[in-house]
């Protein structure tokens, strides 16, 4: 009797969802939008292989559900394109719908998910779309960027653009394994590979991830990444030569870690409480840069200011061969930075091992850094180093590692027990390693990545 009850049940939701799961076939713009028009919760609208001129938006006011989401696909992946003036716009109260499989080569800033909307994904898209503006705007919350390429771009603009409503960044997006490449060198500014937020949005928490995409040969202008808000986390994404600066512009409380930066201008860092761990820096110039402040917002300068850094942790970092490794360059009527800790880094080959210039360095903590075959400590401290060979390792992805005899094991102790991974996403556990890797013959969870693995083709990991 139970097994007929549970049978029956089955049947019952199967037809409930085959009711409302319809897949929809559709071969014009306008019958797209009728049929996104009318959409139901699990339904799946599929347009055919070819390239469609958008003449007007193709407007999107409809909602899933989790169980359910509306899904609006290509019929074959980088195949269904959408060209001409317009594209996706998705619009308040817009939730879990999903954009799967277009290449978009439509007119740049019309690809969008507007405030008020939330849960929607972008995923297995090639985003190429043309003259200034962004690839894809963000501004509501919740959503999920993943699996897609934005390439060859030659024009202001970014590839993507985050903002939010009011004074509140959007908060609560996952960005990740996406393939950013090939942006071309502009003659101003507002040409970020991604910009996450503007001044006035810099004190709002966001609260969102990006992480596991890689950026190679981005140049559109001095700043790569970004960020101006608080509470954003910044992990395992693989930098590779790009002329532009990761930059921490605005904002509070960022977490940058187990990044891989190889040939490009490193990490530059503005605001406060942000902590920097756990990140391999290789042949860049510079590494870490601190930035030397313009002024405090913390009382009361403007926003757009340069935030003078206070209390930012910069902890087992690794870096090699860097031209210049960690640095706070000079600036006319700097304020400096203040309670800036540098600990437990290993720091082997190129300049000096961190030049400070400008006003004092206040209320500094230098402990614990491994230095070797590099210019000199420069302002590193006597105390807060030793000069020995960490005795590093290239494994098979050109990565150096620590060998298990290696000095720099344990170096640590239990310090800063607050670091609990390491580049490898393997747990650090007392008494801890200097450096971004911590010694395990456990699996390796996170690596340095390259094209295949991000973008609308790779393999979902």
């Amino acid at each position: 009797m139970r097994n007929r009850q549970w049978l029956f049940l089955c049947a019952l939701i199967l037809i409930s969802f085959n009711i409302h799961a319809n897949t929809i076939r559709v071969k014009q713009l306008n019958a797209l939008q009728q049929a996104i028009n009318k959409a139901k919760p699990g339904d799946e609208i599929v347009l055919a292989a070819g390239q469609y001129n958008a003449t007007a938006p193709i407007s999107i006011r409809i909602s899933g559900t989790y169980a359910l989401p509306i899904t609006i696909r290509a019929d074959e992946k980088g195949v269904t394109e959408i060209s001409g003036d317009n594209g996706f716009r998705i619009e308040a109260p817009s939730s879990y719908i999903m954009i799967k499989g277009f290449l978009f080569t439509h007119r740049s800033d019309k690809a969008i998910m507007l405030p008020g909307t939330s849960f929607c994904r972008w995923t297995r898209n090639i985003f190429q779309t043309t003259g200034e503006g962004n690839y894809l705007s963000v501004m509501g919350s919740d959503h999920q960027i993943d699996y897609n390429t934005f390439q060859h771009k030659n024009a202001l603009g970014k590839f993507i653009g985050v903002r939010g409503e009011g004074s509140q960044i959007a908060e609560r997006l996952w960005i990740h394994h996406n393939y950013f490449y090939d942006f071309l060198p502009q003659k101003g500014n507002g040409a970020e590979a991604l910009q996450f937020g503007l001044s006035g949005y810099s004190l709002s928490s966001s609260h969102s991830l990006l992480e596991h995409n890689v950026f190679e040969q981005c140049a559109g202008e001095n700043e790569l990444i970004s960020v101006k808000a608080s509470f954003v986390t910044i992990r395992y994404n693989t930098i590779r030569d790009c002329k532009a600066q990761f930059t921490l512009r605005h904002g509070n409380h960022c977490e940058v870690y187990g990044n891989y930066f190889l040939r490009t201008p490193g990490l530059r860092i503005f605001g406060d409480d942000h902590i920097i761990s756990n990140n391999y820096f290789e042949d860049c110039k510079p590494a870490i840069t601190i930035g030397n402040g313009g002024a405090e917002v913390a009382d009361g300068a403007d926003l757009r200011s340069h935030d003078r850094p206070d209390r930012v942790l910069i902890l087992f970092n690794t870096l090699v061969n860097n031209e210049e490794n960690i640095v706070r360059p000079a600036r006319d009527k700097g304020i400096g930075s203040t309670a800036i800790t540098i600990s437990y880094n290993i720091i082997q080959g190129g300049g000096e091992a961190v030049s400070i210039k400008g006003p004092d360095f206040v209320q500094p903590t230098w402990k614990g850094n491994i230095i070797f075959n590099t210019r000199g400590a420069g302002q590193l401290p006597d105390s807060s180093f030793k000069l020995i060979d960490p005795l590093l390792v290239k494994d098979k992805n050109g990565v150096f590692h620590i060998q298990s005899n290696s000095p720099a094991r344990g170096y640590a102790g239990s310090d800063y027990r607050l670091i609990t991974t390491d580049m490898d996403g393997q747990l650090r556990t007392a008494p801890l390693d200097a450096g971004a890797d911590q010694y395990s013959e456990k699996s390796v969870r996170a690596r340095i990545l390259s094209p295949s693995d991000t973008g609308h083709t790779a393999p979902a990991m």
